[in-house]
């Protein structure tokens, strides 16, 4: 990690993002790799996740209430792997300076955070630029095989709408997502479609038991660098609810 650090620390922040948006899908996670060590090692904070309180447990469930955030996003058209990793690459080129600070004509870097979130997204929906990283299925769909994902990174908490840098890319869209309630189902190991349809099915059972009502599609989110060990990652199916 030490030695990619200082591999990357010496290109600007525009060769990074020029780096980033060229890169093809089959060597994407190569990509990840030193890109997010260049990340981590230079930082040695601990990345930031946005702010919850656990206001139930049972089991492997939680119900977390979450402050509101705000995220950097993009919708993208592929199976899951396959849109990750495009969506990935398009908002990793706004973060690492494809991007326009407020008042200044020049770009600004902003701080890798986790998770990186999916959801899924209907096909004959139409994307507003106004609309909301995590991954998830959109319009109600709990359909992990779906072929269009809205992609999602949660933005530093330093930042206000007016303060944080706009997107040079018109494709990329920031939104303040208000305080909302989740229930939340994390497991380790690698995020297959099977295990993730397997998670989603067992929280939106447990939403239904609970007579909770699950809001829009539930949502991937996964918060580890992929050379981490299947063991150790950390990933969630998260999925809105109103309570009973």
């Amino acid at each position: 990690m030490l030695v990619t650090s200082k591999i990357f620390a010496g290109i600007s922040s525009t060769r990074l993002a020029q780096a980033v948006s060229q890169v093809s899908a089959s060597h994407c996670w190569a990509w990840l790799f030193l890109l997010m060590s260049f990340f981590y090692g230079m930082n040695a904070m601990a990345t930031e996740e946005p702010k919850y309180k656990v206001v139930l447990r049972d089991g492997e469930m939680e119900i977390r209430q979450y402050d509101a955030f705000i995220i950097a996003e993009v919708v993208v058209d592929g199976d899951m792997d396959e849109a990750s990793s495009k969506g990935f690459r398009q908002i990793a080129d706004f973060i690492f300076g494809n991007n326009l600070a407020p008042g200044a004509n020049a770009s600004s870097k902003i701080a890798m955070t986790a998770p990186v979130a999916m959801t899924p997204e209907a096909k004959s929906e139409k994307i507003a630029m106004t609309a909301p990283v995590t991954m998830s299925p959109q319009a109600d769909s709990a359909d992990m095989t779906a072929n269009r994902w809205r992609v999602h990174f949660v933005m530093p908490s330093q930042y206000s709408m007016s303060s944080i840098p706009k997107p040079r890319n018109p494709a990329v869209t920031l939104r303040e997502v208000p305080a909302k309630l989740f229930v939340v189902i994390s497991f380790s190991g690698f995020t297959t479609v099977a295990k993730i349809q397997q998670k989603t099915d067992a929280a939106l059972a447990w939403v239904k038991a609970g007579k909770y009502t699950a809001v829009g599609a539930p949502q991937l989110a996964r918060y580890d660098p992929p050379w981490t060990l299947p063991m150790w990652r950390r990933n969630e199916v998260m999925v809105e609810i109103t309570a009973p």
